[in-house]
């Protein structure tokens, strides 16, 4: 919020109507989702006044999330339309990043730079009878009290609380059958990288791999894939891992496309767990995955131990050791035909490589920020040669002597 003349000037993003895949209401019919045209924000070192102009009386929810403090809307099945889902932040609100949860619910994520309490929630009919505003109003209060709020909440997160789904496109394994999870990175909310003109999207750049390379490894005797997502969802960092776990897959191989400040770099990078990041890069960019639940609106504390002991420990150094062995199979089987970055193979504390008995690798397919990269990542030809030498290397991987389509007679 600037202050122009000594009058606070709201925020305002306009938002489009756009098809929403939902929940199905009770019957079997699809239900109407609440369409959004505008969020205004207006905020001082003291206060916040959220307003959200809905088609229909809205049904919603809020909570807090502390360390760090956040300000969580819950709301069932909502249209959001805007080229970008945030709202750049203003005095006591460090920024708002909003989108769909699942296929029946979506959020609102208000990150604060000091806590705040909501002191008056309404809402407002709008003239004519043209639907509802929705009107938060919050205080600035200590943290102590905020760390009270938080405490004596009885909300749940239903990440948190949800038994692990089933996975998608799991074509029926066979007994002895090679199980690969593969994850889309990024998802609903959480959108993930952008390139520079916001055209490129990277939780539809993963998903569109995702799906090229379990279809491929579906076509290869012996090997089933799953996908983790399969449809534009949040899904947490710790339930992609249960997924995977509960599936009992064989290997978990999660793609991603990162951006960059700059714009010359691009290539492929292979990255293995590690509890110390092999370079600055890597650090960095293992930093900014770990924040999908964060800024989904996910308390970090909800994290299961365990996946925060194998960051800290790395007691499974067998698993390590393959999964670096599916490193150099990628990294073979790209050279030559896919462009690699410099020293394609990289390491780091991923929360999502935390599975302590699955080989786990996480792939930058490119960097949305680099012109070329783009090009081909969003070339469907280009995706399935990416799949195909990928599902390659897996089964050069399991094994070694193995023949793959091309070679031999």
């Amino acid at each position: 919020m600037k202050r122009v003349g000594g009058i606070l000037l709201a925020v305002a993003v306009l938002l489009s109507p756009l098809s929403f895949r939902g929940a199905r209401a009770t019957g079997g019919e699809e239900a109407p989702a609440m369409v959004v045209s505008a969020t205004r924000l207006t905020a001082t070192d003291q206060r916040m006044t959220l307003e959200m102009d809905f088609d229909q009386k809205p049904a919603y929810s809020f909570h807090y999330v502390d360390q760090p403090p956040r300000l969580i809307l819950d709301l069932p099945k909502t249209v959001f339309a805007s080229p970008d889902n945030t709202i750049e932040g203003e005095g006591i609100v460090k920024g708002v990043r909003y989108g769909t949860m699942s296929e029946g619910s979506a959020r609102m994520v208000v990150a604060l730079r000091h806590p705040l309490k909501v002191v008056r929630s309404e809402i407002r009919a709008q003239p004519e009878g043209k639907g509802a505003a929705l009107v938060l109003e919050g205080e600035k209060i200590a943290p102590e009290a905020f760390r009270s709020l938080v405490a004596a909440q009885t909300w749940e997160d239903p990440q948190a609380t949800a038994s692990v789904q089933q996975p998608a496109i799991l074509a029926s394994p066979s007994e002895g059958d090679f199980l690969v999870a593969v994850d889309a990175g990024h998802g609903g909310i959480d959108t993930g990288a952008s390139s520079p003109d916001g055209k490129t999207v990277e939780k539809h750049i993963t998903l569109a791999f995702a799906r090229a390379l379990a279809g491929e490894l579906n076509g290869r005797p012996g090997i089933k894939a799953f996908l983790t997502r399969d449809s534009d969802e949040f899904i947490s960092l710790s339930r992609r891992v249960a997924i995977a776990r509960e599936h009992k897959a064989n290997l978990f191989v999660s793609l991603h496309a990162d951006k960059l400040k700059q714009s010359d770099i691009r290539g492929a990078t292979v990255y293995t767990i590690s509890d110390r990041a092999s370079d600055t890069l890597s650090a960095s960019l293992a930093e900014r995955e770990n924040l999908s639940d964060e800024l989904a609106g996910i308390a970090v504390t909800d994290e299961p131990e365990e996946v925060a002991d194998i960051l800290l420990d790395l007691t499974r150094r067998e698993t390590q050791a393959f999964a670096v062995t599916l490193a150099e199979q990628i990294i073979a089987s790209f050279r030559g035909q896919v462009e690699l970055i410099n020293n394609p193979h990289r390491s780091a504390g991923f929360i999502v490589l935390g599975a302590p008995e699955i080989p786990s690798i996480l792939l930058e397919l490119g960097f949305l920020s680099n012109r070329k990269d783009v090009e081909q990542l969003t070339d469907p030809d280009r995706q399935k040669l990416i799949a195909r030498l990928l599902a390659d290397a897996i089964v050069r991987y399991r094994s070694p002597e193995a023949q793959l389509p091309g070679q031999g007679g």
